[in-house]
């Protein structure tokens, strides 16, 4: 039996580089991107761990502000505004259509799990033109715990009406593969650049630069 294939989608499908002229223009320095985004992860992660559910659009806006506060800088609503609103309009990294059509012309069923929630997702796939792709996308608002709680991965595997270990997770963050793993489902780690497995935590059995070659393995693997 194939097993269902579920996606991260920020970062492992959808390019957040695409926000960097917006941080240039606020912060003078579109690395701040990166630091920013770091921020959320980090304080989603902290809500989770403190059972103080915030969604996570509030979350990343709070983030926001923390970071222009490091960075002394006296954020516009403009600029504010601009980068909460184009998370919806993120473009896909090239590989990741090629890598879909793939998986999906092999027979495989294909779903998205977040930590955003499900109208932004929405928005987001079909901006990315990634809608037809999928069954149906998984939010950790059913649960109101953030990855990598091993609840999300219990749950996207009881609405699929399958066992755990009939899921696997595919996504760019080290952290996200581990909380999968934790939870019984297999998982693929997309090394997008900057993106590392961390040494101390289980290793995923697929490992590849992109979706494409992910998807190779997936398909040798997962019959």
């Amino acid at each position: 039996m194939k097993k269902l294939i579920v996606f991260d989608v920020n970062e492992t499908l959808l390019d957040l580089q695409a926000l960097d002229p917006h941080f240039e223009r606020a912060f003078g320095n579109a690395s701040v991107r990166t630091s920013w985004f770091a921020t959320v992860l980090r304080n989603s992660l902290v809500a989770t761990i403190s059972g103080q559910y915030d969604g996570f659009g509030k979350i990343a806006g709070a983030s926001l502000d923390m970071t222009a506060q490091q960075n002394n800088v006296d954020l516009s609503d403009k600029d504010r505004a601009a980068i909460l609103g184009s998370i919806r309009t993120l473009p896909a990294h090239a590989d990741v259509p090629p890598g879909l059509e793939k998986l999906k012309s092999a027979g495989f069923r294909l779903f998205t799990l977040t930590n955003s929630p499900p109208h932004v997702v929405e928005a987001q796939l079909q901006n990315a033109k990634l809608s037809g792709y999928f069954e149906k996308s998984f939010s950790v608002e059913t649960v109101r715990l953030f990855k990598p709680a091993a609840e999300v991965y219990q749950m996207t595997a009881r609405e699929l009406g399958v066992s755990v270990d009939q899921i696997r997770l595919v996504a760019a963050h080290d952290w996200d593969v581990t909380g999968a793993l934790n939870a019984g489902c297999a998982a693929a780690f997309i090394t997008r650049p900057g993106k590392v497995l961390n040494p101390l935590l289980p290793k995923p059995d697929i490992v590849g630069s992109d979706l494409v070659e992910v998807a190779e393995k997936i398909e040798m693997v997962d019959v």
